[in-house]
């Protein structure tokens, strides 16, 4: 079993950075490939971005490409999502989530993960 605790959701306005964090417990960090997922009022949960058990490869969706980065340190058990240039489109309750074995081409499949947080609530104002 894995536990993901995500924290650093808050109300920033447009254009403003925030930066998330997901602590991870249960099983060696460095094992897990681990991605971040968004969902706003009435609509899908939402890929973000995904990074390898090392930290060399990254994958993000196009809506946020340029704009969030994804980073890990594995001696903090920790995954973070840097998110620049906050749109209010950006709002969402945003997720941290894992993958035990699976390879990372299926990051961006919410269904391919295995363990997920309860979430933290980003509000971007216009």
């Amino acid at each position: 079993q894995v536990q993901l605790v995500e924290s650093g959701g808050q109300l920033v306005q447009a254009g403003g950075s925030l930066r998330l964090s997901c602590v991870a417990s249960g099983r060696t960090f460095s094992s897990l490939r681990m991605g971040w997922f968004r969902q706003a009022p009435g609509t899908d949960r939402e890929f973000v971005a995904a990074i390898g058990r090392s930290g060399g490869i990254t994958y993000y969706a196009d809506s946020v490409k340029g704009r969030f980065t994804i980073s890990r340190d594995n001696a903090k058990n920790t995954v973070y999502l840097q998110m620049n240039s906050l749109k209010p489109e950006d709002t969402a309750v945003y997720y941290c989530a894992a993958l035990q074995d699976r390879p990372l081409m299926v990051a961006r499949a919410a269904a391919a993960y295995d363990y997920w947080g309860q979430g933290t609530r980003v509000t971007v104002s216009s």
